[in-house]
């Protein structure tokens, strides 16, 4: 297995040899009909990747499948879930797909199978949540916990916060709703307060989540907590749990209730399905429910095994975003998925493709001469429709399109206004702005003609639930890593965070000169 960049690949040049597809022509009359019954590929759990509005024909395809099999794709997927230390930059292993499934053979780091390891964390948790369901686990006073509350920020936050969002009233409707979730990230303190304000503290219990257990925003949003728990007359101790390391100093508190596990070798944003997400997740919404979202993420893992570029939806997604980023040389994919309960989707999805290959540098840190990651955008439809598709339908730049569709609500309820359903007007909605999009409509009013040409796809279910929402993250986790692959940079680091935290410990120190001072003396710091 090579590692090489992606401009020294002789597939890479033949793809950028292939000719452009007009896509308003394509897309137009019968032949769009044609292409998307044509240019679609299953998913798990009853979802479909369907890529017809993107600007590939069969030559571009038969290219891009050269390009996946000389950059070796499946092979180096195969080397990150057989456990090889393919995150570089940090010498570690990478298997947040193990918190789901075994892919492949046995792993052993720490002196234990890695496998039953995190079954064990989410066997603990199961248990957890299950007394505190019953009531064998309450508070000081004897009585049930009603909220439960995660403190963390990256990681810890944005994917499990999206996952507790997605997921909220599909479990109110399947009766699966236990307890309401809330979520301090933001070090400002009115982030804790305005959420302290909204809960009843007396019965609420806090998931405090640091691997390291010194990440200094959480640490200062727990105090801040503790100090309201004081103030109210309650014991912290009998109030938060902990999700960490084993060697953290959060791991044998007597500060928490419990700890429940995470290990190096699972990185923040790949970690809604390890014991970050599994804790909240659990305690919201039952361990069921739980489980199933990591039945149909281990789902959709299964089908990136596959070699056929057509059959692996998460590998051709890959290669057509970096035929899209490379190639055609467009900046920025923005995210839509129209369903209300995604709406937090866009903002994990972020952090997931930004941090993992905003990088530029290879894996060897030597710098590359091509572009990398995109920027992530998005927000839920039809809402972004009325705020930024002004820029995707006319602006100057392309912006490549991923919506995300459903064709029944969660809740079931409607109604009926003007012959059509709510949720009929939704999909009403995403199936003309992708044909919108990408087919235009000319007008000699220069300000009313719109050129077309502008790719999108979309993956569309019956419903979303958790093993569809397990699927769709799925997706999305490994097309990220396909796409790092591709670039050959180290998709499971994140050093850019760390500069901005550096610093910020100089100025809390008082540690300062130059512009780093009178920033602070600006800010009365």
């Amino acid at each position: 297995m090579e590692w090489k960049n992606l401009d020294t690949l002789t597939s890479f040049e033949e793809l950028s040899k292939v000719a452009e597809v007009d896509l308003t022509k394509v897309m137009s009359g019968e032949n769009g009909a044609e292409r998307v019954k044509k240019y679609s590929t299953p998913m798990a759990e009853g979802l479909a990747y369907n890529y017809a509005a993107k600007k590939v024909d069969d030559n571009t395809l038969a290219a891009l499948a050269k390009l996946a099999e000389e950059a070796q794709l499946s092979e180096k997927f195969a080397a990150l879930y057989n456990g090889e230390v393919v995150n570089t930059g940090e010498k570690r292993l990478v298997l947040h797909h193990m918190t789901r499934g075994q892919l492949g053979d046995a792993v052993e780091a720490d002196g234990v199978d890695k496998r039953s390891f995190y079954v064990e964390q989410q066997n603990r948790i199961a248990d957890f949540a299950n007394k505190v369901h019953a009531g064998e686990i309450t508070n000081a006073a004897g009585e049930k916990f009603t909220t439960v509350v995660q403190i963390g920020i990256g990681g810890s936050d944005l994917g499990p916060r999206a996952m507790y969002l997605a997921l909220e009233n599909w479990a109110k409707k399947n009766n699966t709703f236990k307890m309401e979730a809330k979520f301090i990230s933001n070090v400002d303190p009115d982030d804790a307060a305005a959420v302290l304000a909204s809960i009843d503290v007396a019965h609420s219990i806090f998931v405090l989540v640091s691997k390291s257990g010194t990440t200094l925003e959480t640490l200062t949003n727990e105090s801040f907590v503790k100090d309201a728990l004081k103030n109210a007359g309650l014991d912290a101790s009998k109030h938060m749990i902990a999700v960490t390391s084993e060697t953290s100093p959060l791991a044998k508190s007597d500060d928490y209730l419990a700890a429940f596990f995470m290990d190096d070798y699972i990185g923040g944003r790949f970690s809604s399905t390890s014991a970050v997400g599994g804790a909240v997740l659990s305690l919201a919404f039952g361990p069921e429910v739980f489980a199933q979202f990591l039945d149909g993420a281990a789902e959709e893992d299964k089908l990136s095994l596959n070699k056929n570029m057509l059959e692996n939806p998460e590998m051709l997604d890959a290669l057509i975003g970096v035929y899209e980023r490379n190639v055609l040389g467009y900046p920025a994919t923005a995210v839509l998925p129209y369903s209300q309960a995604l709406s937090r989707f866009p903002a994990h999805l972020q952090q997931l493709d930004m941090e993992s290959n905003g990088k530029s540098v290879n894996r060897f840190g030597e710098s590359v001469n091509y572009v990398t990651g995109p920027v992530i955008f998005g927000e839920p439809g039809t809402n972004g429709q009325h705020s930024f598709y002004q820029l995707l339908h006319q602006g100057t730049d392309i912006v490549p399109l991923q919506f995300i569709g459903f064709k029944n609500s969660q809740i079931g309820t409607d109604v009926v206004i003007q012959d059509s359903t709510s949720q009929q007007k939704l999909c009403a909605n995403v199936a003309a702005q992708i044909v919108a999009f990408a087919c235009g409509k000319a007008d000699d009013d220069r300000n009313k003609n719109f050129e077309g040409g502008r790719p999108s796809s979309i993956i569309i279910g019956e419903e979303l639930n958790p093993k569809t929402l397990g699927a769709l993250l799925a997706h999305f986790e490994n097309k990220v890593m396909f796409q790092g692959f591709l670039w050959n940079i180290n998709s499971f680091d994140q050093e850019g965070v760390q500069l901005g935290k550096v610093l910020a410990k100089r100025v809390l120190a008082h540690d300062t000169d130059g512009a780093l001072k009178v920033y602070s003396d600006l800010l009365n710091i």
